[in-house]
């Protein structure tokens, strides 16, 4: 009621501002409306006729005045006064109006036209909202995608070659010249290198990291790292060359598709790695057994007193290793390429030598070989396949391997087999980088949940649930043998050291099958009970845990292997079936 009153005192108001121009006339409204606010105050409890008794006195001092307004200022005509009548009548309209605007009305078709209505007027729709997260997901993953189709290549390099032929120290030069390595940190190694009287060590000091190898100056682990040049990401894998750790040396070498052969020119050192018995050969079959299809051979140590950049020493190591890179597999025409370098000094290595270091040497320095060549494509899109090298715990089980087929994404719910233990992936990690998905070729770190780190063993795989990967415990395989022990024969029962990617376990030979001739590569018909030295033949393996391998045929990764005994390879060969295999998820 009380709102009603003053509503209509204030419409008054307006009406005579509209229709009167006159002052005075104006403080006569003002004066009789607070006359009438005042009466009304003390009448609050009145009934509603009251109130419309008020609304007739205003209705007559309105009358009263618009006469005593045409005796002052003149007489209105009629069909004016109706026009005045018409407009106060419109303007009481367009307050209604106004006021019926001003209230708000939700809209949830029509979005809020600034920040501060939206606040003030929240709409909450779900259904909108989860589509817009939709969206904004679906173009986070896009993104990703496109940043790693135009992410750089990668490619990991295997340092392999005879113990004490530079290869840690040309890792650390390369490390320091891509920038990896600050001068701070040479300038301490190079003091730690002098203290231990091993001044020229210094550079192998990034990479050979424990004291044990520090101060024997010899790797023992594999040594890793990374760097990258304008168009590739590289891993550096650091194998040691002593024959006591071959078998971290195959380690690495099966997780690489780039070798590098370092070869010392220094009078005596080449000649003590190549000849019988020498790392250097037994490194180069290995890499090839091991799926290493391109070498790099590096003539190092071309800056010492003894060479002095001597083309007739580069020339001579090079006519004695090409028969033999010939004779282990590698087309030297395609898939091998000499250098010379200094990995102490840098020379060669990022940027192409000076003539007046090497006059007689034109061709593209380490960096430029590395960049140009080309590796067979991966399928990623193929079965997943990561045969696993080591596990930790850190915040949950962590698994550290090459992906050698397919991708991988967070939330991916994977298989560990042999043990087919369900487990999904919550984290993927590429070099130091956490990423959401990698593809093959890559070496990650991927945390995984639903297995202990315990029930994990090195050489076991994480493969996809779809199609995984085989686990058996025999298969049949085509064996080239090298060299047996004392000139022993090769029979059923002989016994040795399997290493199959990462898989490294105790086998039997349980069946000869047949000899293959070396001339048509074909079995030859006649039953045989041993083979010798440098023959070729199919034979049944057996081993007394489930392993997981593949069909040299179907995936060439997990296909090749070698036979060691007593510290020596004894053969290498291929898998070229599988008995019994257990694959069932």
């Amino acid at each position: 009621m009380l709102s009603g009153v003053f509503a209509d005192l204030f419409r008054f108001v307006a009406l005579g501002f509209v229709i009167f121009g006159d002052q005075v006339v104006l403080c006569e409204v003002f004066l009789y409306i607070i006359d009438l606010t005042v009466e009304f105050t003390s009448l609050q409890h009145v009934h509603h006729n009251s109130v419309i008794n008020i609304e007739a006195d205003i209705r007559a001092l309105q009358l009263d005045s618009a006469e005593e307004n045409n005796g002052v200022g003149g007489v209105i005509p009629a069909d004016q006064n109706s026009d005045g009548v018409e407009i106060v009548d419109k303007m009481d309209e367009d307050l209604k109006d106004e006021v019926q605007e001003s209230a708000p009305v939700p809209d949830v078709q029509q979005a809020p036209e600034d920040h501060d209505q939206e606040m003030l007027h929240p709409v909450h729709n779900p259904a909108k909202a989860k589509e817009k997260a939709a969206q904004e997901k679906a173009a986070k993953e896009e993104a990703e995608e496109e940043a790693e189709a135009n992410k750089k290549r990668h490619l990991n390099v295997v340092f392999i070659g005879h113990v004490d032929a530079g290869k840690s120290t040309i890792g650390g030069q390369i490390l320091f010249l891509s920038g990896q390595v600050d001068d701070r940190q040479i300038q301490k190694y190079e003091k730690e290198a002098k203290e231990k009287s091993r001044e020229s060590w210094y550079m192998a000091y990034i990479m050979d990291t424990n004291e044990e190898e520090r101060a024997k100056g010899k790797t023992v682990e594999v040594g890793r790292a990374h760097f990258e040049t304008e168009s590739t990401r590289f891993t550096i894998l650091d194998a040691p060359g002593h024959k006591s750790y071959v078998p971290n040396m195959i380690s690495g070498a099966s997780q690489a598709d780039i070798g590098v052969l370092v070869i010392s020119a220094r009078k005596g050192e080449f000649e003590t790695g190549y000849e019988r018995g020498g790392q250097t050969r037994e490194h180069v079959q290995l890499a090839k057994t091991l799926g290493v299809s391109k070498l790099v051979v590096v003539v190092n140590k071309m800056d010492d007193p003894t060479v002095n950049w001597s083309k007739e020493r580069y020339d001579e190591i090079e006519q004695k290793m090409v028969p033999f890179l010939k004779s282990s597999g590698y087309n030297t025409k395609k898939d091998v390429i000499f250098l010379p370098i200094s990995g102490l000094m840098g020379i060669n290595i990022d940027k192409s030598m000076d003539r007046n270091v090497c006059p007689w040497f034109s061709g593209p320095s380490f960096f430029e070989v590395l960049n140009a060549i080309e590796v067979p494509p991966r399928d990623p899109n193929g079965p997943f396949r990561m045969p696993i090298i080591d596990k930790f715990k850190d915040m949950g089980t962590v698994v550290m391997g090459k992906v050698e087929s397919g991708s991988i994404r967070e939330g991916d719910s994977l298989i560990v087999m042999p043990n087919k233990e369900h487990v999904k992936v919550v984290a993927i990690y590429c070099d130091e980088d956490k990423v959401k998905r990698a593809g093959p070729g890559e070496n990650l770190r991927v945390r995984i949940t639903g297995i202990e780190d315990e029930d994990i063993l090195a050489g076991f795989v994480l493969s996809s649930t779809v199609k995984p990967v085989p686990a058996v415990t025999e298969f049949v395989a085509q064996l080239q043998i090298l060299e047996l022990l004392d000139n022993a024969i090769f029979t059923a029962g002989y016994k040795a050291i399997l290493h199959i990617h990462a898989v490294v376990e105790e086998c039997e030979i349980i069946e000869l099958i047949s000899q293959i001739d070396m001339k048509t590569r074909k079995p030859m018909k006649k039953k045989i009970l041993f083979v010798k030295n440098g023959a070729a033949v199919v034979c049944r393996i057996q081993v007394s845990n489930s392993i997981c391998v593949e069909k040299f045929s179907d995936f060439p990764q997990l296909g090749r292997f070698t036979l060691r005994t007593e510290g020596k390879t004894i053969a290498v060969g291929k898998v070229t079936a599988l008995s019994g295999a257990s694959s069932s998820a």
